[in-house]
């Protein structure tokens, strides 16, 4: 008898191991399709910024980063992300009608950032163009640009595709528009495109490309018998279906406005501080040393969901051992990716760009040490935020970006674009010092 309870428990032990071990291994799966379609949206992004940078030359290549970076802070400062809490509360929803609902709440509020996106950037263009190294000659360049900004509707669509586990679809979706991207900009070497063509070209592209993604989302509702009900769903009292909705909203874009502040306009910085073509190298540097974020991004949309529904659920152990898991698995691809870097970026530029700008190979190897502080932070921030613990997230946020634009204003015009990698290495480790903090104060117990 004592035999049998003792192999009983042995094979329950090896059940429960084996399932936790299927868990992971799902989420590598699903993070693996993401990486994929991630790895080659972003060697065919760099292909096509090198037949741009090469078509173009620094200078020009300069001013269409500045059209990138502008266009892109203005959209990380009024879009909503609307998919944090969606993928939040949406798991948490007991039937498909609340989810509607839901979702479609989502839908409006993207639309709406969207079209409040696209009027403040050309206001901002046209009264306030010099503070964001935009001089008079670029601003019709870079009111063209914002163009694409109504179309730029994302919140719902990601939300949707990460609840419904459709990670293969979002990651060749995006290949799908990057091998067009490449293509446009093949067309524009072959045929001698100038700036204003290339502005045109990558405008297009990005356009197609979200409204990829709202394609793709819909044919899903659509899969699911939920369209025709989230295009009707009342959205009236939203609020008291789910409490709190707005205050997780809320608190969730500002945190990540105010990272954007860093991470978008620090080419803007650079650009003003410095020149167009300092703002170039800059941009090439963060181009390269920031794919790497490609792969945090990857985890935090299948893990993000996963922990939301464990912390729901009040399955502790499991979301524990998930953080862990993650965690381990971001901080060792980080250490290859800066080694790699360092011994490999100078002729990696030298062969995809050409000899003039071989000079951003020191930011890249910088800057892909704040990556790797962002990559492990980005779990702990998915934990957070299914913690419910946004308020925590947004105060770390705020030091840590008091900390990046003040030792970036301090250090750009002495050292030029590497004082912008230095402050993002600071702002990565103030940022995620205190989240990790926060994290290891809280109390999990399993039911």
């Amino acid at each position: 008898m004592a035999i049998r309870k003792k192999l009983t428990g042995k094979f329950s032990g090896l059940r429960k191991g084996l399932a936790r071990e299927k868990g992971l291994m799902d989420r590598l799966k699903n993070i693996g399709h993401l990486l994929t379609g991630n790895v080659l949206t972003s060697l065919m992004g760099l292909v096509g910024f090198a037949l741009t940078a090469r078509a173009l030359g620094p200078t020009d290549y300069g001013i269409l980063a500045l059209c990138f970076t502008y266009t892109s802070a203005v959209e990380r400062l009024v879009n909503f992300q609307s998919w944090q809490p969606l993928i939040k509360y949406g798991a948490e929803a007991q039937n498909a009608e609340k989810l509607s609902s839901l979702l479609k709440f989502g839908l409006l509020l993207d639309i709406s950032a969207a079209a409040t996106g696209w009027l403040i950037a050309v206001a901002l263009v046209w009264t306030a163009a010099p503070w964001f190294g935009i001089s008079k000659d670029m601003s019709g360049l870079v009111t063209i640009y914002c163009s694409l900004l109504p179309f730029q509707i994302t919140g719902m669509p990601i939300a949707v595709l990460r609840l419904f586990g459709k990670f293969r679809s979002i990651a060749y979706g995006q290949i799908a528009s990057s091998v067009l991207r490449v293509v446009l900009c093949t067309a524009g070497v072959v045929t001698g495109a100038g700036l204003f063509e290339f502005v045109l070209i990558w405008m297009t592209s990005q356009i197609i490309g979200s409204l990829t993604g709202v394609a793709l989302s819909l044919l899903e509702l659509q899969r699911q018998g939920m369209l025709s009900g989230m295009l009707t769903a009342p959205v009236r009292g939203i609020t008291s279906r789910f409490p709190g909705l707005w205050k997780f909203a809320i608190s969730t874009n500002i945190s990540l406005t105010l990272r954007s502040s860093a991470n978008q306009f620090d080419t803007l910085l650079v650009g003003y501080l410095g020149d167009p073509a300092a703002a170039g190298l800059y941009h090439i540097a963060k181009r390269i040393g920031r794919i790497a974020l490609q792969a945090g991004d990857q985890v935090q949309a299948v893990l993000y969901p996963e922990l939301a529904r464990a912390w729901a659920s009040q399955a502790f152990s499991k979301f524990r051992r998930t953080v862990v898991q993650m965690q381990a698995l971001l901080v060792g691809f980080g250490i290859l990716l800066i080694g790699g870097i360092y011994f490999t970026i100078g002729p990696l530029l030298q062969l995809a760009v050409g000899s003039q700008f071989v000079g951003a190979a020191p930011l890249v190897v910088v800057q892909s040490v704040a990556v790797t502080v962002v990559l492990f932070g980005t779990v702990m921030r998915s934990a957070l935020l299914a913690m419910g613990r946004e308020d925590e997230i947004l105060r770390s946020v705020f030091i840590a970006t008091i900390a990046f634009h003040t030792t970036a204003l301090l250090l750009i015009p002495r050292i030029g674009p590497m004082g912008a990698n230095i402050a993002h290495i600071v702002m990565a480790s103030i940022w995620l010092t205190a989240m990790t903090i926060v994290y290891r104060r809280g109390r999990f117990k399993d039911r």
